[in-house]
């Protein structure tokens, strides 16, 4: 016979203080820079954990809201230490890879991000991403720099996990 303890995934314990992310968020954001005009958004992200393993892997995808046409994806891993920092890789489907280092706070569920490398970008310097959970809902921003342009706002986002 099969307990529920038996079919139950391990939760690695460098996953668990971020475990509130894991499953699927469905929301709507903004964007905007400089450069560009403003523009909304729908977004999905997923947060997965393979058993035992000290990672969460990450999938990201946005559309138009109007037409529902494919925007941008990214997908990525990001990997908890117990001493409250994270380290995430995160692949776009632009071709622009991000390593970005940060610390997580258990209390007030928040997760700050800042790029250590901005890969095969011909123009974006920096990427900052804050994450926190707001009333039970994802809420998140992205600041931006460019060669030319400082650090910026770029998008903003809250989602409900479904």
């Amino acid at each position: 016979m099969d307990s529920n303890k038996d079919s139950q995934p391990v939760l690695h314990p460098a996953v668990a203080p971020l475990s509130y992310l894991l499953g699927t968020w469905r929301g709507q954001g903004e964007g905007g820079y400089p450069t560009i005009r403003s523009f909304s958004y729908g977004e999905e992200l997923h947060f997965s954990h393979p058993p035992n393993k000290p990672v969460i892997g990450y999938t990201q995808k946005t559309w138009k809201l109007s037409s529902g046409e494919p925007m941008h994806a990214e997908s990525g891993y990001w990997h908890p230490k117990p001493d409250g920092t994270i380290e995430v890789v995160i692949a776009q489907s632009t071709g622009l890879v991000e390593v970005q280092k940060g610390t997580y706070s258990t209390n007030e569920k928040v997760i700050q991000l800042q790029s250590e490398i901005v890969g095969n970008a011909s123009k974006v310097k920096e990427i900052r991403r804050c994450f926190q959970l707001v009333d039970g809902n994802l809420c998140y921003d992205v600041q931006m720099a460019t060669h030319t342009i400082t650090l910026q706002p770029h998008l903003k986002a809250t989602l409900k996990k479904l």
